[in-house]
C-alpha cells in the first residue's frame, strides 16, 4: 500500500509528465485548485476517498 506522501509524489510526477496544471488535474480529479495546491505543498493529505481517485488515475496512467 502507497503512503500518503508516496502517492502525492506520483501525482505530482503524473502531473508533470502530463504537462496539466493544477486547475486541470483539479477537475480530472473533481476537487478544488486550492485542494491540490495545499496536497502538493504538503499543508494536507488527501482523505481516503481522495486517494482511492489518485490511485486510480496515476495507475490509469501506468497501464496505457
Amino acid at each position: 500500500m502507497l503512503k500518503i506522501m508516496d502517492l502525492i509524489n506520483r501525482l505530482e510526477t503524473y502531473r508533470l509528465e502530463n504537462k496539466i496544471t493544477q486547475q486541470e488535474l483539479a477537475k480530472k480529479l473533481g476537487v478544488a485548485f486550492t485542494t491540490i495546491n495545499r496536497w502538493l505543498n504538503r499543508k494536507t493529505k488527501p482523505n481516503k476517498i481522495q486517494s482511492f481517485h489518485i490511485k486510480k488515475l496515476v495507475e490509469r496512467k501506468n497501464k496505457i
